[in-house]
């Protein structure tokens, strides 16, 4: 498993918010600035991550984006799901059984499905609060 750029900025942009936007709406040029990501590219990331509920976008003058919950209910796990789709090691676990026709005879299947369920806890084991505290220790 390889976490894409759109990942990795995802979760950028979310602790940003975490620790700059608790009872403000953040305007994407602050952000892209701050983060030193293409305007353009956060666009698209934004677009991802409003759809989805986790943040609320206001338009227009005094607007921008915040979080729609406290740090603690966003899982690193959710935000990485939410932007890349799949978190499995490899493609024979990431769709399930009907994903590879050797599913049922394979030998190294049930080491993979470990590694995806140990890759998924970790990862729904970490919180943005949990970030910015590693980050302010």
């Amino acid at each position: 498993m390889i976490v894409s750029t759109k990942g990795r900025y995802a979760l950028r942009v979310m602790v940003h918010f975490a620790l700059h936007g608790s009872d403000r709406y953040i305007p994407l040029k602050e952000i892209a600035e701050s983060e030193n990501i293409s305007q353009k590219y956060l666009e698209s990331i934004m677009t991802v991550l409003s759809k989805a509920g986790f943040v609320d976008a206001v338009h227009g003058k005094g607007g921008g984006y915040r979080l729609n919950r406290p740090p603690k209910a966003y899982t690193v796990g959710s935000i990485l799901k939410l932007t890349e789709g799949s978190l499995a090691a490899v493609s024979c676990t990431s769709q399930g059984p009907a994903a590879c026709s050797r599913s049922t005879c394979c030998q190294t299947k049930p080491m993979w499905d470990k590694l995806d369920a140990m890759i998924d806890s970790f990862f729904e084991g970490i919180t943005l609060a949990d970030l910015i505290e590693q980050s302010q220790s």
